[in-house]
């Protein structure tokens, strides 16, 4: 889904896949503590877009098609040529400010989204021995943000009760010294408690075999990085782009063949990967591909002079696509180990009351 807000500015279909990863989200997200975090970074996305409209409007490149206001304009040295601070605010700019926002406030819903579905528990589990270690650290990391998203739930629950302001600027001083400290305290127990059970232990793996592992990973995760510039870049090199993405996937495959060997490491009760778990991933790639069929012009509004957005027929396909996940993702695995049921926390509650 973030691949395909990167493809396009139209401000419909990015609105469209905003309703998408709600939609599925409202569906699938766990009874967990970091299931609010959709919420928290659907505010951070409307920040992103109305920084990046400020800035223009401070920092613009001159007056379009349709001015809107000038804004007084802020004299600058003569080695700063080329930079403006103030003057002309146009439509054109301000709509092209305001849909490049939009693209990225979707890509952090997207982000959003993955932390709100994905336990880090079971990530954890699901990760290739050779990026175990790595893995660990990852995971504490993640396990931040739902961490702090839990403790604004309660420090503003346990405010209210003693009368006192949880929300606006009041509030954000009682607020933000207790939500981090829990926060890292939480993160840091977790990374105890996996120490404690064995995660990261590098049992009788020899030198060698660790650091051949560990330069195949990662000389192959830079390989794949380097090779996504020259595929969207046209001036590059064609030894840069699509070879070279070959050569990085194919050292990664080799460093986790490595990995896997040097044993130390059992999973318990691993999740099994079955056909609703490839059908969700077939989702998501083809949302990609379905969008990818959509002409420039209706992915990419034309803003000088502006124009209304089209609405392409391959964007509604492309979410039709997208929300299937809602409906094919398998249920979640219970604490017993059996896969639960929309009914199952009820049920529980029900079991537990008694």
């Amino acid at each position: 889904m973030a691949i395909a807000a990167s493809r396009t500015t139209n401000p419909v279909v990015l609105l469209l896949l905003v309703s998408a990863t709600a939609f599925v989200v409202a569906s699938r997200r766990p009874p967990s503590p970091w299931s609010r975090a959709y919420v928290v970074f659907l505010r951070v996305g409307l920040v992103a877009i109305a920084i990046r409209v400020v800035l223009f409007a401070l920092l613009g490149t001159g007056a379009g098609t349709h001015v809107l206001v000038t804004l007084p304009e802020v004299p600058l040295p003569q080695w700063m040529a080329g930079v403006r601070l103030g003057g002309p605010v146009s439509l054109d700019g301000v709509l092209a400010a305001a849909y490049d926002g939009m693209r990225l406030a979707v890509i952090l819903l997207c982000v959003g989204a993955a932390n709100t579905l994905t336990s880090p528990r079971r990530l954890l589990k699901s990760l290739p021995s050779a990026v175990q270690e790595a893995g660990v650290a990852v995971t504490v990391a993640l396990s931040f943000a739902p961490q702090a998203v839990a403790s604004v739930g309660r420090l503003r629950a346990a405010r209210r009760l003693r009368g006192r302001p949880d929300r606006g600027l009041r509030s954000l001083r009682g607020l933000a010294v207790p939500v981090l400290e829990g926060a890292l305290e939480r993160s840091v127990d977790l990374a105890a408690a996996m120490d404690a059970r064995g995660f990261g232990r590098r049992a009788s793996t020899s030198r060698t075999l660790r650091l051949v592992v560990g330069l195949c990973v990662i000389a192959g995760a830079t390989a794949v990085a380097a090779s996504s510039y020259a595929l969207v870049e046209t001036s590059a090199p064609a030894v840069l782009g699509l070879p070279l993405l070959v050569a990085g996937g194919a050292l990664v495959a080799a460093g986790f063949v490595a990995g896997a060997r040097r044993g130390g490491r059992t999973r318990y009760r691993p999740d099994p990967w079955r056909l609703p778990e490839w059908l969700v991933v077939g989702a998501g790639v083809a949302t990609v591909v379905v969008l990818a069929f959509a002409s420039p012009g209706e992915l990419f509004p034309s803003t000088s002079p502006p124009r209304l957005p089209a609405m392409p027929l391959t964007a509604l396909l492309a979410v039709a696509v997208a929300v299937l996940p809602a409906f094919l993702a398998p249920p979640l695995p219970s604490s017993t180990g059996r896969r639960t049921t929309a009914a199952a926390p009820v049920r529980d509650a029900a079991m537990a009351t008694r």
